[in-house]
């Protein structure tokens, strides 16, 4: 035993002077690498993927996350480690959850457990509980089916450090090989926790009133929803429409996806405590654009629901040109239901702390649209910026990045398929893989004759959110010189009543 906790020691010490030396290294080198995001969260070095334990407690939000803190490429995952004060300026900290001899730390959640139902409490300490997913790495090289399973840690400083809970597995696999990532949420009618489980092709509900035995409540979705690959990373909560409880259920899948590779469906229904109803028979996407996966939401933010993607694609997420670092989030984003023709969409929108980072804005009205040098009246894009267009009536347009080597990154509408798309087919380098150069497309659910559609441009990637977030899509590229120039086209001469150009300070300015 001391053995094993002087090798803890010893991780955390040369953990902590790593991310020292990166606080230290931060303006002068991974700040500026030629395609770091400046807008979104990205860990300074190595590999990530997927959000993990989100959980708001005391001010702080904490962003754990799938990490590979000795390669950028995937490999033995452990939790990393993100703290905000507002959902946009972040700071790394030390790996929180190691290996183990269960195995390596997948996905999974994190409460706030305010009524000690775990009792791991003392003394009064509210204790924050992580639930993940141990994958035995031999177990599954051996050929076993039981090789994931549920495990828990608790924290009494805040999140800083865990302790793994000595009774793990709390919740043993039945012989399902894709049996992970479980989200954890306080169901308050029957005092008791609701765990969702992806397992294989489906999702499975179990409950436990203090997060150590678990009991099996109920399945969901083996005949419904889009199936073209395996069923992860899900995630259970309800919204308010007009006075009226909306339940919710993400599903991320792999592959599958509207436009390829990896994506998150979502379901909207009822859920009584023990089973999940669908309103719904038709497949829906929270986000219809390449790189938003495995999105969740943060726990114990009270009404607001908080989403946050990885901003990457299974498709081709080991092979993407950065080197230092591979993987970043979307930005956090804000989910509300709205009603179209007596069927309930998921919308979403960037979170309102987004403009704690915004800088001056260019005000332009009444342009009549036919092929329209934005950057004629704004200057030259030398950085973030998010744009917001406003039309009564929508046309068919083309949003057009541009640099002088002849890239460009195209994002619009076409009217007469209906279609919001992105098209990355001259974006610059995408010889990594042979599905990356395309043009991806959105349905428009608005029956709405105009628009609001705002645009986030960071240096390699792109968010499109129209109709007041209704239709969502995410592309990241990777232009051989940065995107400088930007036209608006339409042969239909678009009329934009008002377009509001912001340019976006980077979020790890004095940090």
């Amino acid at each position: 035993m001391k053995r094993k906790k002087s090798i803890i020691l010893i991780c955390s010490l040369i953990t902590g002077l790593f991310f020292s030396t990166v606080s230290a290294q931060s303006k002068t080198e991974w700040m500026n690498e030629q395609y770091r995001p400046q807008v979104h969260f990205s860990p300074a070095a190595n590999w990530m993927n997927d959000p993990n334990g989100m959980v708001y407690y005391k001010g702080i939000y904490h962003l754990f996350f799938q990490y590979h803190p000795s390669s950028s490429i995937w490999g033995p995952m452990h939790w990393g480690h993100a703290t905000s004060t507002d959902l946009i300026h972040w700071k790394h900290e030390p790996t929180a959850i190691y290996p183990d001899s269960l195995g390596t730390i997948f996905s999974g959640s994190a409460v706030v457990d305010k009524n000690n139902t775990s009792g791991f409490g003392k003394k009064g300490q509210i204790p924050m509980v992580a639930i993940f997913t141990h994958h035995n790495t031999k177990g599954e090289r051996a050929g076993k089916n039981d090789f994931q399973n549920q495990s828990i840690a608790y924290s009494l400083d805040e999140g800083k450090s865990w302790t793994k809970y000595a009774g793990n597995p709390v919740l043993k696999n039945p012989g399902i090989t894709d049996f992970r990532d479980p989200k954890v949420m306080w169901y308050e009618e029957s005092k008791k926790w609701i765990m969702t489980l992806a397992t294989k092709d489906h999702i499975t509900f179990y409950s436990s009133k203090n997060l150590k035995q678990w009991v099996k409540e109920s399945e969901f979705g083996s005949a419904i929803g889009a199936h073209g690959g395996v069923w992860e990373c899900p995630d259970l909560f309800s919204l308010n429409y007009q006075g009226k409880k909306i339940w919710v259920l993400l599903v991320s899948i792999n592959p599958g996806g509207p436009n390829g590779g990896s994506a998150t469906q979502y379901f909207t229904g009822n859920f009584n405590g023990k089973t999940f109803t669908a309103f719904q028979t038709d497949t829906r996407w929270l986000d219809y654009g390449t790189d938003n996966y495995a999105g969740i939401t943060w726990s114990n933010t009270g009404n607001r629901k908080i989403f946050i993607g990885w901003m990457n694609n299974w498709q081709y997420a080991n092979v993407v040109p950065t080197t230092q670092w591979r993987g970043a989030t979307t930005l956090p984003r804000e989910l509300a239901v709205q009603k179209v023709d007596n069927h309930y969409y998921i919308a979403s929108l960037p979170v309102k702390e987004l403009k704690l980072i915004q800088n001056k804005t260019k005000l332009i009205e009444n342009i009549k649209v036919e092929n329209y040098n934005l950057t004629a009246n704004t200057g030259s894009l030398n950085g973030p910026v998010m744009v917001q267009l406003l039309t009564d009536k929508l046309e068919s347009f083309n949003f057009i990045l541009s640099n002088e080597l002849g890239e460009q990154l195209v994002a619009g509408y076409d009217k007469p398929t209906n279609q919001f798309f992105i098209d990355r087919t001259k974006s610059g380098n995408t010889s990594f893989e042979i599905g990356f150069a395309e043009r991806h497309t959105a349905p428009r659910i608005s029956k709405q004759p105009g628009s609001r559609i705002t645009l986030v441009i960071d240096r390699a990637s792109i968010e499109l959110f129209a109709d007041d977030g209704l239709s969502v899509m995410t592309d990241i590229f990777f232009p051989n010189k940065p995107f400088n120039q930007i036209h608006i086209q339409s042969q239909n001469r678009l009329l934009i009543k008002k377009l509001e150009y912001t340019g976006l300070n980077s979020i790890w300015q004095n940090r």
